[in-house]
């Protein structure tokens, strides 16, 4: 008998294993909640909040705390009904250690205690109790004060009053567990900070409250009468308005939908998604419900108004969005997401309740209000014109971008391997940087392309203005992605693109151009994780034969305070890339095996937006307001 025979013969049911409770959360901790990294664990902080969230969606909660405790912990507080604290008849226990302590339970399941529920998987507190150190909840119930404390998931003992009270609510507070979160445990304020904001936001009325005590007064709260008509405020905050925010409230067949909009006179359209307070990145039924309504209301009226003539063509969805911002949120007792990342939502009969409730508000608006309607129209027409001067600029572009060698630009140095996964293409500064690159680089698989002077800065400009620039094409051309609406990120000549900057203002101001580039017209490069940036060291330290770099002032501290007290090395301040030979940028900036390279991803898109409009938009306040606040980052400014 073979030992292949043997295997197969001795599968019984002694080797299956049964993990009981919550071991298979510790064990596959990625299936719960996506990542054990930085992600993985502010999540677990909105797997509880969320339960706060639908006690308020309920009517029985109004202010929600969020403490980042110095233990490490956080702490949760609401105001609410309190978790039940009596006897769960199917297992006995009290139906609170039954929350924490098994999954899947709770009032979400069919059980009506809740109409409508946020949270992603909807496992809550037992997953985050299941992956934390040490967990304990208070209920304010009865006139009593209830405690239970767990430790990875299981009670450390049973259920006890501790105290009476004359509230109700209930506080969580949990230490995540470093054996699972073994790349950190440490919370980012800011990160909990914006998505309090949002969820504040989404839930008008709501007061959502966030501290941390591991700083003095950092502390802020958060409350929009306006709900979700604040937030498209506050997106254009920074942006010149066409008229004040549009909104409508609307339920049907129990699902109820929200929708605020306003257009401003950029070029850029910001559009976001939420199910059940759930950012819904890839969109989805209500999105394209929405997006329908819009293109057919707004033409609708236009050939009506006489505003477009009976020989015009139809706009556009992508005319029609040119300069709006919106937020579309709906609230379903029953929720199906779909899509790569679970942020898809995939009800059909959300598309016809939101083209309904949105098309009848909206075309009763553009009636009412003409003067803002022509604006609108206007708009879109304009949008209509570039779009077409735009598809020209693009359609020359494509028919130099075959992946043949001698239709690529001519500044290109272009790499040998045609395997795009293992190749890279460095975006560098200056003709005499890339000289250098050019000569230091490995040919098999490094490509570089200089650029000559700053790109232009997209966040002002319309697609077509875009592809007349030179600098632009010639990176198009390079990438073979196509650009806009016609990006495919299966086309990417190159899987690494490394942005090689001088370490000087001018060099940031072009790093934070071809960023802005690369987010407005290539956004799956950033999300896919293919945008790099180059860290080219600020010194060169040089001793007898010994020679080292430092990438920063503390480095260049180290290295001279680790030198002999009577040796006085040789100290070279890099002002540019140009200054250092091919080997010398080879063995520095381009070596996998040396150099350093920051990865650029996307968080969090809608905070990415506000970002790249303040820096690159054209108001100035709110870019001098940003420069005063975060001016004591700055260590050492080069001008």
């Amino acid at each position: 008998m073979s030992d292949q025979q043997e295997v197969k013969q001795s599968y019984n049911a002694s080797q299956i294993q049964v993990l009981e409770g919550l071991e298979a959360v510790r064990k596959r901790p990625g299936m719960y909640i996506g990542t054990t990294g930085e992600k993985g664990l502010h999540h677990l902080v909105w797997e509880v909040v969320d339960n706060s969230i639908d006690e308020a969606l309920a009517g029985f909660a109004h202010h929600i705390q969020v403490i980042i405790e110095n233990d490490g912990g956080i702490t949760v507080m609401d105001d609410g009904r309190g978790i039940p604290v009596d006897i769960q008849k199917k297992v006995g226990r009290p139906a609170v250690e039954v929350i924490m302590t098994v999954l899947h339970a709770g009032g979400k399941f069919g059980g009506g205690g809740y109409k409508v529920s946020g949270g992603l998987h909807g496992v809550g507190a037992s997953v985050v109790n299941a992956l934390s150190t040490t967990m304990w909840v208070k209920v304010y119930l009865n006139g009593h004060i209830y405690y239970q404390e767990y430790h990875r998931g299981k009670p450390a003992a049973d259920l006890k009053v501790i105290g009476d009270t004359d509230r109700t609510g209930t506080t969580t507070h949990f230490i995540p567990d470093p054996e699972i979160f073994r790349e950190t445990t440490h919370f980012d304020y800011e990160t909990l900070r914006v998505r309090v904001r949002e969820l504040a936001f989404l839930n008008k009325n709501i007061r959502i409250s966030i501290e941390d005590k591991r700083e003095k007064d950092k502390k802020e709260s958060f409350h929009y009468e306006g709900g979700i008509r604040e937030y498209v405020e506050f997106l254009n905050r920074s942006k010149d308005v066409l008229h004040s925010p549009i909104d409508l409230e609307g339920e049907q067949d129990g699902i109820k939908v929200e929708i605020a909009m306003q257009y401003n006179d950029g070029f850029a359209s910001q559009l976001y998604s939420f199910a059940n307070n759930i950012h819904t990145h890839e969109g989805g039924t209500h999105e394209y419900g929405f997006k329908v309504a819009l293109t057919r209301v707004i033409n609708d009226y236009a050939r009506k108004s006489q505003l477009m003539k009976n020989t015009d063509p139809n706009l556009s969805g992508e005319d029609v969005r040119e300069g709006l911002t919106a937020i579309v949120s709906v609230k379903h007792p029953d929720p199906q997401f779909e899509g790569q990342t679970k942020t898809k939502l995939g009800n059909p009969e959300v598309r016809t309740i939101t083209d309904n409730l949105f098309s009848a508000s909206f075309s009763r608006f553009l009636y009412e209000n003409p003067d803002v309607a022509r604006l609108i129209v206007e708009k879109g027409t304009i949008a209509s014109r570039a779009r077409s001067a735009a598809k020209k600029a693009r359609e020359l572009t494509r028919r130099k971008s075959s992946l043949e060698s001698s239709s690529l630009p001519g500044k290109l140095a272009d790499c040998t391997s045609k395997d795009a996964s293992i190749s890279e293409l460095y975006i560098v500064e200056g003709d005499s940087a890339g000289g250098s690159a050019k000569q230091g680089r490995d040919r098999m698989y490094q490509a570089i392309l200089p650029l000559r002077g700053k790109i232009l800065n997209v966040e002002k400009a319309r697609l077509d203005k875009i592809l007349s620039n030179a600098e632009i094409r010639a990176m198009i051309t390079a990438l073979g992605t196509g650009v806009g609406e016609e990006f495919k990120l299966e086309k990417a000549r190159y899987h690494k693109i490394i942005i090689m900057t001088d370490a000087d203002v001018d060099g940031a101001h072009i790093r934070t151009l071809l960023l802005t580039f690369f987010y407005r017209f290539m956004r799956p490069l950033l999300e896919n994780g293919y945008v790099y940036i180059a860290q080219p060291p600020l010194y060169r330290v040089q001793y007898g034969k010994t020679l080292q770099y430092a990438y920063d002032d503390k480095e260049l501290e180290k290295i001279q305070g680790s030198l002999p007290a009577n040796v006085k090395p040789a100290l070279q301040r890099y002002k540019g890339l140009g200054e250092m030979n091919p080997e010398q940028l080879w063995e520095t900036t381009m070596d996998p095996g040396n150099r350093v390279v920051l990865n650029v991803n996307l968080e969090d898109a809608i905070e990415a937006d506000q970002i790249f409009e303040m820096l690159m938009g054209d108001r100035v306040e709110p870019r001098r307001d940003f420069i005063q606040e975060n001016a004591h980052y700055v260590q050492n400014l080069d001008v």
